[in-house]
């Protein structure tokens, strides 16, 4: 069960200590998507999220944004951003971020994931060995297929509850 469990816990993407990343090695922030950046409909990052990509790239990170969805859907944001990408990246399995890992030549203590599913984001971060940081999904909406890893997610999260680790709400890192 420590693969599905966060490193760090925080409310959404702003409310994370980029600079406490910075001074712990953190050189690249890979990015989920869909209820991490954005809700599922939308079409173009927000103005607050292209402030906080500013900020981010004044502390001289690499900003990567990484998702199971399409290319379609994901190149408007990457250009938008003016980051790099990954699409249809299957998370969790490993394929992409070792492509990711050996293009930009990052250790693993030098890369953060940064997502709201626990069974792709954290579970993917973790099988590699990367800081992986759980937030709030945005809203309720979800892909069809995301429904099935939210139910997974629930009772990951109610085990973890039970035994006193984890509480939604209750956030660390």
């Amino acid at each position: 069960m420590n693969l599905f469990y966060p490193d760090i816990y925080a409310k959404d993407i702003y409310k994370i200590d980029y600079k406490k990343l910075k001074e712990n090695g953190i050189k690249c922030l890979i990015f989920d998507l869909d209820n991490t950046l954005v809700s599922i409909y939308a079409k173009r990052p927000t103005r607050k999220i292209k402030e906080l990509f500013a900020y981010l790239d004044d502390l001289s990170f690499k900003i990567i944004i990484m998702s199971n969805s399409g290319k379609k859907r994901v190149t408007p944001f990457k250009e938008e951003l003016n980051v790099d990408s990954a699409y249809s990246s299957c998370k969790p399995l490993k394929k992409k971020y070792r492509i990711i890992k050996k293009k930009y030549g990052y250790k693993d203590s030098e890369i953060a994931c940064i997502g709201d599913q626990i069974l792709t984001d954290i579970w993917g971060a973790n099988k590699m060995n990367f800081t992986s940081i759980f937030v709030d999904k945005i809203n309720e909406e979800d892909f069809v297929w995301t429904k099935f890893n939210r139910f997974i997610e629930k009772k990951i999260l109610n085990s973890f509850e039970k035994k006193g680790s984890f509480k939604r709400g209750n956030y660390y890192g």
